[in-house]
């Protein structure tokens, strides 16, 4: 719980390089400041701030953001977890001309990356990192060779990547099982899958599809030192690993010493 530099700034303070770390990009100040670095391109990766336009004009060859995902598709705040809610099989980075808009500016560099029936968003997250960083490296090269051709993105392909909420986080039994596997990869590390049984709230980590059954959804048909299944509005679940309130994750031989579960049982659909 300690307020810690990132590894960016660690580096940068080892190195004697100034950092600012300013709230805002609004005020004639900060705008001021980043205008006396007389910047030739500024790099943006995982903001979270769109950059008012007079900032975007401050560097000569303006401002580049690494984003992660193929654009126009998924423009906005989690593009990572919606391709993997989506089901999509491949993802990637784009190295983007940044302008006024979210994520609409000219794309110079696209690096695609197929996304695996086992990631989720941290694998994906971090694979995506990877390009990136060899990525802007490249583009930074050719941009300074003038060698690069901006491509305009087509806006009737764009989809919006919503930012996260805990709350859709919440399973609902009676989706499809399939879509409930990709939640589970989708929504780990943040904001973490979850349901609910007898008012306790069960975090699910890891899970795989069952065998088809029918049964009444949230309903636990099997338990074994293996996984837990679940049925779902169509075909099973098959839980992997779980954590309990103030616990740590779990594969199930061990989750299941601790919080009995039994066929028969049901989680719920919803908190209360």
């Amino acid at each position: 719980m300690q307020l810690t530099a990132s590894p960016v700034k660690q580096l940068a303070v080892e190195h004697g390089i100034s950092v600012l770390q300013p709230t805002s990009l609004k005020s004639e100040a900060v705008q001021q400041m980043l205008a006396e670095l007389k910047a030739d391109v500024m790099v943006v990766a995982a903001y979270g701030l769109i950059l008012p336009a007079e900032v975007l004009h401050i560097p000569r060859l303006g401002c580049l953001n690494i984003h992660a995902s193929l654009l126009p598709r998924w423009r906005g705040a989690a593009p990572i977890q919606r391709a993997i809610l989506a089901g999509d099989a491949e993802t990637g980075i784009t190295i983007m001309q940044m302008d006024v808009g979210l994520d609409t500016g000219d794309m110079l560099f696209k690096y695609p990356c197929p996304i695996t029936e086992i990631d989720n968003a941290q694998t994906l997250h971090d694979k995506l990192a990877d390009i990136g960083a060899t990525g802007i490296v490249k583009a930074l090269q050719l941009l300074e060779s003038d060698k690069v051709h901006p491509e305009k993105q087509d806006d009737s392909k764009a989809c919006y990547a919503a930012k996260l909420n805990k709350q859709e986080a919440l399973i609902d039994w009676n989706q499809k099982a399939v879509d409930l596997e990709k939640a589970i990869r989708g929504y780990f590390p943040f904001p973490v899958a979850h349901t609910v049984f007898n008012g306790t709230a069960i975090k699910l980590m890891r899970a795989h599809n069952g065998p088809e059954d029918t049964a009444s959804p949230g309903t636990i048909l099997a338990v074994n030192k293996m996984e837990i299944v679940v049925a779902c509005g169509q075909g099973t679940l098959a839980l992997e690993v779980l954590q309990k309130p103030g616990g740590k994750p779990l594969p199930v031989a061990q989750f299941v010493q601790g919080f009995p579960l039994k066929v028969g049982d049901r989680f719920g659909a919803s908190e209360t």
